[in-house]
Protein backbone atom coordinates (compact mmCIF):
# COMPACT_ATOMS: atom_id res chain seq x y z
CA UNK A 1 0.00 0.00 0.00
CA UNK A 2 0.95 3.91 -0.37
CA UNK A 3 2.89 4.82 2.06
CA UNK A 4 0.95 7.91 3.66
CA UNK A 5 0.56 10.28 6.96
CA UNK A 6 -1.28 13.02 7.63
CA UNK A 7 1.25 15.79 7.99
CA UNK A 8 1.21 17.78 11.06
CA UNK A 9 0.75 20.87 9.54
CA UNK A 10 -2.59 19.57 7.24
CA UNK A 11 -3.49 18.52 11.22
CA UNK A 12 -3.21 21.87 12.80
CA UNK A 13 -5.22 23.88 10.05
CA UNK A 14 -7.76 21.27 10.31
CA UNK A 15 -8.08 22.05 14.04
CA UNK A 16 -8.06 25.05 13.51
CA UNK A 17 -11.07 25.00 10.91
CA UNK A 18 -12.92 22.24 12.42
CA UNK A 19 -11.76 22.26 16.17
CA UNK A 20 -10.71 18.61 15.60
CA UNK A 21 -8.16 16.42 13.53
CA UNK A 22 -10.79 14.12 12.87
CA UNK A 23 -13.83 14.93 12.58
CA UNK A 24 -15.78 11.50 11.20
CA UNK A 25 -13.93 9.38 13.80
CA UNK A 26 -16.82 8.14 15.64
CA UNK A 27 -19.23 6.33 13.06
CA UNK A 28 -22.88 5.06 13.45
CA UNK A 29 -22.85 2.25 11.19
CA UNK A 30 -26.50 2.10 10.65
CA UNK A 31 -25.98 4.87 8.27
CA UNK A 32 -23.03 4.37 6.97
CA UNK A 33 -21.98 2.74 3.47
CA UNK A 34 -18.54 1.59 2.48
CA UNK A 35 -18.37 3.00 -1.30
CA UNK A 36 -15.58 0.96 -3.34
CA UNK A 37 -14.83 2.62 -6.46
CA UNK A 38 -14.10 1.03 -9.78
CA UNK A 39 -11.87 -2.23 -8.48
CA UNK A 40 -12.52 -3.87 -11.76
CA UNK A 41 -10.54 -6.09 -13.91
CA UNK A 42 -9.64 -2.57 -16.07
CA UNK A 43 -8.37 -1.08 -12.97
CA UNK A 44 -6.73 -3.54 -11.01
CA UNK A 45 -5.92 -7.47 -12.95
CA UNK A 46 -2.28 -7.35 -15.46
CA UNK A 47 -2.72 -6.11 -18.91
CA UNK A 48 -5.37 -4.11 -19.14
CA UNK A 49 -4.86 -0.31 -20.47
CA UNK A 50 -5.92 0.71 -16.72
CA UNK A 51 -4.58 -0.64 -14.89
CA UNK A 52 -3.02 0.64 -10.95
CA UNK A 53 -0.86 -1.50 -10.07
CA UNK A 54 -1.18 -0.70 -6.62
CA UNK A 55 -4.76 -1.60 -6.43
CA UNK A 56 -4.19 -5.10 -6.01
CA UNK A 57 -2.72 -4.95 -2.77
CA UNK A 58 -5.36 -2.98 -1.23
CA UNK A 59 -7.96 -6.14 -1.74
CA UNK A 60 -7.34 -7.15 1.31
CA UNK A 61 -7.72 -3.94 3.46
CA UNK A 62 -10.90 -3.41 1.38
CA UNK A 63 -12.35 -6.89 2.44
CA UNK A 64 -11.06 -6.50 5.97
CA UNK A 65 -13.34 -3.12 6.35
CA UNK A 66 -15.96 -4.19 4.49
CA UNK A 67 -16.55 -7.17 6.33
CA UNK A 68 -16.45 -4.70 9.62
CA UNK A 69 -18.84 -2.50 8.65
CA UNK A 70 -21.48 -5.28 7.68
CA UNK A 71 -20.79 -7.06 11.09
CA UNK A 72 -21.75 -3.85 12.79
CA UNK A 73 -25.08 -3.70 10.41
CA UNK A 74 -23.32 -1.25 7.97
CA UNK A 75 -23.49 -1.66 4.33
CA UNK A 76 -20.96 -2.10 1.22
CA UNK A 77 -21.53 -0.64 -2.35
CA UNK A 78 -19.54 -1.78 -5.57
CA UNK A 79 -19.21 1.00 -8.51
CA UNK A 80 -18.08 0.19 -11.33
CA UNK A 81 -17.12 2.47 -14.46
CA UNK A 82 -18.89 1.36 -17.70
CA UNK A 83 -18.36 2.60 -21.16
CA UNK A 84 -21.01 0.92 -23.12
CA UNK A 85 -22.34 3.68 -23.85
CA UNK A 86 -19.61 6.27 -23.95
CA UNK A 87 -19.78 8.23 -27.09
CA UNK A 88 -23.06 9.58 -26.02
CA UNK A 89 -22.77 9.61 -21.81
CA UNK A 90 -19.11 11.56 -22.34
CA UNK A 91 -17.98 13.05 -25.31
CA UNK A 92 -15.52 15.29 -24.04
CA UNK A 93 -13.66 12.65 -22.54
CA UNK A 94 -13.59 9.93 -25.09
CA UNK A 95 -13.75 12.62 -28.07
CA UNK A 96 -11.13 14.90 -26.99
CA UNK A 97 -9.33 13.86 -23.85
CA UNK A 98 -7.85 10.59 -25.06
CA UNK A 99 -6.07 9.47 -28.18
CA UNK A 100 -8.46 7.08 -30.91
CA UNK A 101 -6.14 4.46 -30.04
CA UNK A 102 -6.85 4.70 -26.19
CA UNK A 103 -10.63 5.67 -26.30
CA UNK A 104 -11.61 2.85 -28.77
CA UNK A 105 -9.60 0.30 -25.82
CA UNK A 106 -11.40 2.46 -23.22
CA UNK A 107 -14.54 1.81 -24.41
CA UNK A 108 -13.62 -1.60 -25.66
CA UNK A 109 -12.60 -3.07 -22.25
CA UNK A 110 -15.36 -1.39 -19.63
CA UNK A 111 -18.36 -2.22 -22.00
CA UNK A 112 -20.46 -4.09 -19.51
CA UNK A 113 -20.32 -7.40 -21.75
CA UNK A 114 -15.96 -7.07 -21.23
CA UNK A 115 -14.02 -9.26 -18.68
CA UNK A 116 -12.58 -5.75 -18.06
CA UNK A 117 -16.08 -4.37 -16.85
CA UNK A 118 -16.44 -7.79 -14.08
CA UNK A 119 -15.20 -6.57 -10.01
CA UNK A 120 -11.70 -8.40 -9.30
CA UNK A 121 -12.20 -11.52 -8.42
CA UNK A 122 -9.96 -11.60 -5.42
CA UNK A 123 -12.60 -9.21 -3.70
CA UNK A 124 -15.25 -10.28 -1.12
CA UNK A 125 -18.49 -9.15 -2.37
CA UNK A 126 -21.40 -9.99 -0.17
CA UNK A 127 -24.65 -11.39 -1.19
CA UNK A 128 -26.62 -8.10 -0.09
CA UNK A 129 -23.93 -6.02 -1.33
CA UNK A 130 -25.01 -2.99 -3.24
CA UNK A 131 -23.79 -2.54 -7.02
CA UNK A 132 -23.88 0.23 -9.08
CA UNK A 133 -23.00 1.53 -12.28
CA UNK A 134 -21.40 4.57 -12.91
CA UNK A 135 -20.69 6.41 -16.10
CA UNK A 136 -18.08 9.04 -15.16
CA UNK A 137 -15.34 9.67 -12.79
CA UNK A 138 -17.59 10.71 -10.14
CA UNK A 139 -20.31 8.45 -8.98
CA UNK A 140 -22.22 11.50 -7.65
CA UNK A 141 -22.38 13.83 -10.67
CA UNK A 142 -25.49 14.43 -12.43
CA UNK A 143 -26.62 11.57 -14.61
CA UNK A 144 -23.72 9.15 -13.75
CA UNK A 145 -25.66 6.91 -11.56
CA UNK A 146 -28.31 6.05 -8.84
CA UNK A 147 -25.97 5.93 -5.89
CA UNK A 148 -27.24 8.94 -4.14
CA UNK A 149 -31.13 7.70 -4.19
CA UNK A 150 -30.27 4.31 -3.64
CA UNK A 151 -28.32 5.71 -0.05
CA UNK A 152 -30.73 7.86 1.15
CA UNK A 153 -33.66 5.34 0.25
CA UNK A 154 -31.38 3.14 2.78
CA UNK A 155 -30.70 5.83 5.43
CA UNK A 156 -27.31 6.64 4.62
CA UNK A 157 -25.60 9.72 5.63
CA UNK A 158 -21.88 8.63 6.25
CA UNK A 159 -19.95 7.11 3.51
CA UNK A 160 -16.11 5.61 3.59
CA UNK A 161 -13.94 5.99 -0.14
CA UNK A 162 -12.08 3.32 -0.90
CA UNK A 163 -10.64 2.02 -4.08
CA UNK A 164 -9.12 4.30 -6.98
CA UNK A 165 -8.02 5.68 -8.10
CA UNK A 166 -7.15 7.49 -5.21
CA UNK A 167 -7.15 11.37 -6.95
CA UNK A 168 -9.36 10.79 -9.76
CA UNK A 169 -12.75 8.39 -9.46
CA UNK A 170 -12.15 8.04 -5.48
CA UNK A 171 -11.71 12.20 -4.70
CA UNK A 172 -14.18 13.12 -7.25
CA UNK A 173 -16.38 11.09 -5.99
CA UNK A 174 -16.12 12.12 -2.18
CA UNK A 175 -15.97 15.66 -3.24
CA UNK A 176 -19.18 15.55 -5.07
CA UNK A 177 -20.68 12.92 -2.34
CA UNK A 178 -19.48 16.23 0.98
CA UNK A 179 -21.25 18.76 -1.85
CA UNK A 180 -24.58 16.46 -1.88
CA UNK A 181 -24.64 16.33 1.88
CA UNK A 182 -23.06 13.44 2.86
CA UNK A 183 -20.50 13.24 5.59
CA UNK A 184 -17.59 11.52 3.94
CA UNK A 185 -14.28 10.14 4.82
CA UNK A 186 -11.48 8.70 2.35
CA UNK A 187 -9.93 5.49 3.30
CA UNK A 188 -6.25 6.03 2.72
CA UNK A 189 -4.69 2.85 2.91
CA UNK A 190 -7.81 1.90 0.87
CA UNK A 191 -7.46 3.67 -1.45
CA UNK A 192 -4.59 3.63 -4.88
CA UNK A 193 -3.43 5.42 -7.27
CA UNK A 194 -0.22 5.28 -9.82
CA UNK A 195 2.14 7.26 -8.00
CA UNK A 196 2.60 8.02 -3.59
CA UNK A 197 2.58 11.44 -5.04
CA UNK A 198 -0.54 11.14 -6.86
CA UNK A 199 -2.30 9.42 -4.12
CA UNK A 200 -0.75 11.55 -1.32
CA UNK A 201 -2.47 14.86 -3.17
CA UNK A 202 -5.76 13.06 -3.76
CA UNK A 203 -5.94 12.46 -0.41
CA UNK A 204 -4.49 15.46 1.24
CA UNK A 205 -6.63 17.80 -1.59
CA UNK A 206 -9.83 15.93 0.26
CA UNK A 207 -8.95 16.19 3.61
CA UNK A 208 -8.42 20.28 3.66
CA UNK A 209 -11.85 21.45 3.02
CA UNK A 210 -14.25 17.92 1.91
CA UNK A 211 -13.98 15.95 4.33
CA UNK A 212 -11.76 13.18 6.83
CA UNK A 213 -8.79 10.84 5.96
CA UNK A 214 -8.99 8.11 8.48
CA UNK A 215 -6.93 4.09 7.93
CA UNK A 216 -8.90 1.30 8.19
CA UNK A 217 -7.49 0.39 11.38
CA UNK A 218 -9.33 3.70 12.40
CA UNK A 219 -12.37 3.38 10.56
CA UNK A 220 -13.15 0.20 12.80
CA UNK A 221 -11.67 1.72 16.33
CA UNK A 222 -15.01 4.39 15.32
CA UNK A 223 -17.46 1.88 14.57
CA UNK A 224 -19.88 2.26 17.20
CA UNK A 225 -22.29 -0.51 18.72
CA UNK A 226 -25.88 1.14 17.72
CA UNK A 227 -27.03 1.02 21.43
CA UNK A 228 -24.11 3.86 21.78
CA UNK A 229 -25.33 6.10 19.49
CA UNK A 230 -28.99 6.64 19.98
CA UNK A 231 -28.98 10.28 20.37
CA UNK A 232 -25.54 11.74 20.11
Amino acid sequence: MHPFELPDDAKSRALERRGAVHVFASIDPRQTALVVIDMQNYFVAPGYMGEVPMARRIVPAINRLAAALRGAGGSVVWVQTSATRALQDWPVLYGSLLTKVRQERRRAELDESHGGFALFPLLDVGADDGRVTKTHYSAFIQGSSQIETRLRDSGVDTLLIAGTATNVCCESSARDAMMRNFKVTMVSDACAAQSDQMHAVGLLGFYSSFGDVLTVDEVIAGLTAPSATVGR
